[in-house]
């Protein structure tokens, strides 16, 4: 009596995973954001910070920032309300001021 050898199981091909679907914004679109951005406390941040606001709000209110000085009073908190017209304008808006180099940290 002879036994054949078993054949070793095949695995199916791999399957290309779908792309993710693009989720709903949870933000209503258009809504008051408010941004805060932290960096050292000199002259111009405040400035710096509300001209990029400007560059992508052109409605931005400038009465509306506040500050909050940090502990030691070396670094300066600054909150912006802009209004946010869409998730690529946020994004764009949030890369521009995380590579201005007078600001440290963007929330």
């Amino acid at each position: 009596m002879t036994t054949s050898p078993k054949n070793p199981p095949t695995t199916p091909p791999k399957a290309t995973p779908e792309p993710a679907p693009r989720q709903e914004s949870l933000i209503d679109y258009p809504s008051l954001f408010p941004i805060k951005v932290m960096g050292k406390k000199v002259d111009g941040l405040v400035a710096a910070i509300t001209a990029v606001a400007h560059q992508f709000d052109p409605v931005f209110d400038a009465t509306t920032i506040e500050l909050r000085e940090s502990k030691g009073g070396k670094y300066l908190g600054v909150t912006i309300t802009v209004t946010a017209t869409s998730r690529e304008q946020l994004d764009e808006l949030y890369r521009t001021l995380s590579t201005h180099p007078m600001v440290k940290v963007v929330l």
